[in-house]
């Protein structure tokens, strides 16, 4: 169990259950009004922390973190709700409690032997249990505090906004180039007779028969690399603008009262 100090430091702290979630700020921490130790604390749970649920500070400790309850999170979140309007908590409303955790509740009255920490301390008028103040908090019971939801960027995630890849396409061009070939053609000369050491040749249609020669371009083709391309990715910094909705609490004064806050 806390102790005063412990308690008030408890007051505003992240509150987690026996499992290791958290449940919720806390907001009020309720003294016995026989041992004046500290017995339950309220915490704000639900959405926007607008629900708040009571816990027994039996076995509870104060960390680094903030306060480490002996429930689960869902055990806390599923506890019957009560309306302490008065800053007491009832026997009925205590017995209900109890109950609810499996804890034993014993009723006090006075001049019982047996009035140790997790007993109804309450003699012919109900006491219940009172809650320490909160550090914020005014001295009197006629303040409120106004508290207000604050926005603030936690962080950034990564997701997929577009995808690229790499994709070749076979374009078909006609390449001319111009070569150098050599080709034969028939010539006719004046030969004098027997220069050639040859006896004329006798007539008929057995003429003599020259053969043509031609050159012509032998095309081959080869795959040369010519350039490599490949997919990168760079960052760059942009700046976005980001809101989400906030509530805030405000003071509207019934009655006949002279409004003297500052404008």
């Amino acid at each position: 169990m806390l102790n005063q100090d412990e308690a008030r430091q408890a007051i505003g702290a992240q509150a987690y259950g026996s499992d290791g979630d958290k449940i919720g700020k806390v907001g009020q921490v309720y003294l016995d009004d026989e041992t004046n130790e500290p017995a339950w604390a309220t915490v704000n749970t639900g959405l926007f922390g607008t629900s708040e649920t009571f816990v027994p500070l039996s076995d509870a400790s104060l960390t680094a973190d903030g306060l480490v309850v002996a429930h689960p999170k869902d055990t806390v979140k599923d506890a019957p709700n009560v309306n302490d309007d008065d800053g007491h908590l009832t026997p009925d409303q205590e017995r209900a409690l109890y109950e609810y955790y499996g804890m034993a509740y014993t009723e006090w009255t006075e001049g019982s032997l047996d009035d140790g920490p997790g007993r109804d301390t309450t003699s012919t008028e109900p006491t219940g249990r009172e809650p320490i103040a909160s550090p914020t908090s005014s001295d009197t019971d006629n303040a409120m505090t106004l508290s207000e939801e604050r926005v603030q960027v936690s962080g950034t995630t990564t997701s997929p906004i577009g995808r690229a890849r790499l994709r070749k396409i076979v374009e078909t061009e006609y390449v001319t180039q111009t070569v150098p070939v050599r080709r034969e053609r028939v010539i006719v000369e004046n030969i004098p007779p027997g220069e050639d050491g040859l006896a004329d040749d006798a007539t008929g249609d057995g003429g003599p028969e020259v053969v043509l020669h031609e050159e012509r371009p032998v095309l081959e083709k080869t795959v040369e690399p010519v350039e490599r391309v490949r997919l990168g990715t760079e960052q760059y910094t942009s700046e976005e603008t980001v809101g989400e909705e906030v509530r805030r609490e405000r003071i509207d004064v019934e009655g006949d009262v002279e409004d003297r806050r500052n404008s």
